[in-house]
């Protein structure tokens, strides 16, 4: 008898394809080739074009060529662990197993996968303390904590690849730079692990495969290129009359009933908003417009609680669900491939996200992507026609990358040292390994060292801040309290002080910034998890809620909203613009804007790309200068303060500033003189980081960024679950710190860092320098026109904002509006 022929892997896994209708693409066929080699590397591809596959084949394939006799495979003894699944947001872990669990299932491999993250439930934990399953999908805060298990080491030593997913989610911030710490560790555990990362949407990939692979890898790494673009229709809502002196803020629900037209034209949609309140919002317009939709919308946010959240994806899944309306958290690796249609409210800021939140339609591969722009002011249809500029011509946002942070080093080195010890040149040769440390110098390690051990020069009569111990040439932590304090407090996210929110009796909805509920009192209506509800009391840091009916009082704000225009989009807009300043008004969204241009070059004039337009009105608020570098508000912030300081130099007055992504307003009860600003050149670079510190409340702002530095580091705590301290409580920890830092310990490297991140993270300060290096290039323009032009009017209701009076905000534009169109019609 002829023994029949044994398939091959490839054959085996062909059949895979083949059962679920598809075919593999040549570059997941790379990608397993590659990884059969040995090799690390970064795949990148657009949204929804096979991207988890391509990655997650290559170990089963490995494993299928190691073990070809399936008689010898053991259901019940599973292989020990092989693969670490990376996963950016904890919310995607169960979906990820999910899709990776699909072809284990088909394939019948006698694989292990599970789940690590803080939404596990402890039994699952403590089983996974004695053995790992052969594929894990877990978060980068989840793997920084098996670190501190020096039983599981053994066992990390034997993992054969490490994959991690939605790599430029994490690149340029310090959860990023947490992976890498992790990484350059597992590497030292087992120098042939192969790395590999899952990106999307990306400028600078070459940063990004060496911030993954880390500094002098072992064998080759490779870039992979799937696909990069996936079949797109990009489309705006385009409103009935558009204003021809447009403002921010009043969030567009003006376009509810066209968002709902278009929502009853498909059976399921994604509608996303910029900020969680905005999500809230919105849900509530929509449900008010179409009361009959109540149960067949949701809201989803990573406020809600965790079961909220489950509830919305499994009713995406199963298609009870028509439309949800959401931020960012559903922006990345959940597969709803039911969804037809992307809504996006207001300008996403950046091409990349753009084509990222495009993708959530029609996520497969041969499937056509479709988006719905939804203005939330008029100008904001100039950033979608500058967007889809940029996507046909590839520019797309890089991600700038973080330089050796020492809070993260600092936590680090107290996770390595928990989790069995380390020698200090060895930690420092490992450390030096990943890109974002390769420049740390031996005075900053020992800086660290001292830090750890003794709590650095100001902090050595204090023993709760000596965390370390040195055994030898060993550092290692003994004391228990230090190893539960540092567990519970690993990571690198920081946001402000959290409060459940539960109903009286049942249900809890989620959690709201404690910063927000602090400003109400029993009684008061706010909007949450897409309900009206009422603060009954607030309790063992629970807000207890009830339900509620008529208006809210308040609708909740979150950190974390405010983003900026790339750098990449805000060239873009700035080449509309002189197109429309030649007439050239290109597709649908800058024709629809002929009137503000119009009415713009009647009035002043439309600047090229090469030329500043400065604008000079009286108004009865005082003199008002307008700028319009159109590079985005957080370099305008810094701008603003720069100029304000140079000119109050040259010429006695105060100024009053306010600045959106397109321009700066500077008012002052006096007229500047412009020919002497422009003569001395106030648009100088020469000096602009001392004038920055000098024009700005610099130590004001480095304390407030201390915060999250000295949180990371170890310095404060916000206390054990369930008794977290509150945020004026961790405030004034901190302040104390920086206070003491700077009297006694000027040279502390966090104060130092804090001052660098206040330049970097919250003023753009590189980008600044830039911009004014342009600015010094162009010719800049002076008009004086004879009333508010359609630019300057969303800057001049920016200023109005800050001012109290009777009217509301909207009665007062409104009544501006029409003064300012009956003189546009004169």
């Amino acid at each position: 008898m002829h023994k029949l022929p044994v398939e091959t892997p490839t054959k085996i896994v062909d059949r895979y394809f083949e059962s679920i209708g598809w075919k593999p693409f040549r570059f997941q066929r790379s990608v397993w080739r590659a990884y059969q080699d040995g090799q690390s590397g970064l795949i990148h591809s657009a949204t929804g074009t096979g991207k988890t596959l391509a990655a997650w084949m290559g170990p089963l394939l490995r494993w299928l060529q190691e073990n070809p006799d399936r008689t010898k495979w053991n259901p019940k003894r599973s292989p020990s662990v092989r693969v670490l699944w990376v996963t950016p947001l904890r919310a995607l872990a169960g979906d990820t197993e999910a899709s990776l669990r699909e072809p284990l299932d088909a394939l019948q491999l006698p694989w292990q996968l599970e789940s690590r993250t803080g939404d596990s439930k402890a039994s699952a934990k403590s089983r996974q303390m004695k053995r790992l399953p052969t594929a894990l999908v877990t978060t980068p805060e989840s793997l920084s904590l098996m670190l501190t298990h020096e039983r599981l080491l053994p066992q990390l030593a034997g993992v054969e690849a490490v994959i991690v997913d939605e790599w430029h989610e994490l690149l340029g911030t310090k959860r990023g730079i947490q992976t890498e710490l992790a990484l350059a560790r597992l590497r030292r555990l087992n120098p042939q692990l192969r790395t590999w990362g899952l990106s999307a949407t990306l400028g600078n990939l070459e940063q990004a495969k060496d911030a993954l692979v880390g500094v002098n890898p072992t064998g080759t790494v490779r870039i992979i290129e799937g696909y990069k673009k996936k079949r797109m229709k990009l489309e705006s809502i385009i409103p009935a009359r558009i204003d021809r002196f447009p403002w921010s803020g009043h969030i567009g629900t003006k376009m509810v009933p066209q968002v709902a037209d278009r929502l009853d034209q498909v059976n399921s949609a994604l509608v996303f908003a910029n900020t969680r309140s905005q999500t809230e919002l919105w849900y509530q317009h929509l449900l008010r417009q179409r009361p009959d939709w109540a149960g067949k919308i949701a809201l989803h946010h990573g406020s809600l609680d965790t079961s909220v959240r489950r509830w919305v994806e499994n009713g995406l899944r199963d298609g009870s669900l028509r439309a949800v309306v959401c931020t960012s958290s559903l922006d990345l690796g959940v597969d709803f491939t039911a969804v037809d249609l992307v809504l996006q409210i207001g300008s996403p800021k950046g091409a990349a996200r753009l084509l990222q939140r495009a993708g959530r339609s029609g996520h497969q591969p041969d499937a056509e992507s479709r988006l719905a722009f939804v203005p939330t002011n008029a100008l904001e249809l100039i950033e979608l026609a500058a967007a889809q500029d940029a996507i046909r011509k590839g520019c797309l946002e890089a991600r700038p990358m973080l330089n050796k942070p020492l809070d993260v080093l600092a936590q680090h080195v107290v996770t390595v040292a928990i989790g069995g010890g380390f020698v200090s040149g060895e930690l420092l040769e490992e450390v030096r390994s990943s890109r974002a440390y390769e420049s740390l110098t031996d005075t900053e390690w020992k800086w660290i060292l001292d830090f750890v051990v003794h709590g650095g020069s100001s902090l050595t009569a204090y023993p709760d801040f000596h965390r370390v111990e040195q055994d030898g040439d060993r550092y290692v932590v003994t004391q228990r309290r230090t190893m539960t304090m540092h567990r519970m407090n690993i990571g690198t996210i920081v946001s402000d002080a959290s409060m459940k929110v539960k109903y009286q009796k049942g249900a809890t909805l989620g959690s709201v910034e404690e910063s927000f509920l602090s400003k109400l009192n029993g009684g008061d209506k706010f909007l949450f998890a897409g309900k009206l509800v009422e603060l009954v009391r607030v309790k063992d840091n629970v807000a207890y809620v009830k339900r509620a009916k008529g208006q809210p009082d308040s609708v909740p704000r979150w950190m974390g909203g405010r983003m900026p225009l790339s750098s990449e989009l805000s060239a873009e807009l700035r080449l509309k613009i002189e197109q429309a300043a030649d007439g050239q008004l290109v597709g649908r969204e800058m024709r629809a804007l002929e009137g503000v241009f119009e009415l713009q070059s009647r009035w002043s004039t439309l600047p090229r790309a090469n030329q500043l337009l400065i604008e000079r009105v009286e108004t009865r608020g005082g003199h008002q200068l307008f700028v319009f570098p159109f590079e985005g508000r957080l370099v305008h912030e810094g701008l603003a303060a720069v100029l304000a300081y140079r000119i109050s130099k040259l010429q006695k007055t105060t100024f009053t500033m306010a600045c959106n992504d397109y321009g700066i307003v500077l008012q002052s009860p006096h007229r500047v003189e412009l020919e002497t600003v422009v003569d001395v050149n106030v648009f100088s670079t020469e000096n602009l980081f001392g004038d920055i510190l000098s024009s700005m409340n610099s130590t004001e702002m480095a304390k407030r960024q201390f915060r999250q530095i000295a949180r990371v580091a170890g310095l404060i705590h916000p206390g054990y679950p369930g008794q977290r301290k509150s945020t004026s409580h961790v405030q004034a920890s901190s302040n104390l710190f920086f206070d003491v830092f700077q009297e006694y310990d000027p040279d502390n490297l966090l104060l130092e860092q804090a001052r660098r991140e206040v330049l970097e993270l919250q003023l753009e300060s590189s980008r600044l320098f830039a911009a004014l290096e342009r600015i010094e290039n162009s010719e800049i323009l002076v008009r004086e026109p004879p009333k508010v032009t359609p630019l300057a009017f969303p800057l001049l209701v920016d200023k109005l904002r800050e001012r109290v009076s009777s009217e509301t905000l909207g009665e007062r534009i409104a009544r501006m509006q029409t003064q300012l169109e009956k003189a546009a019609d004169e």
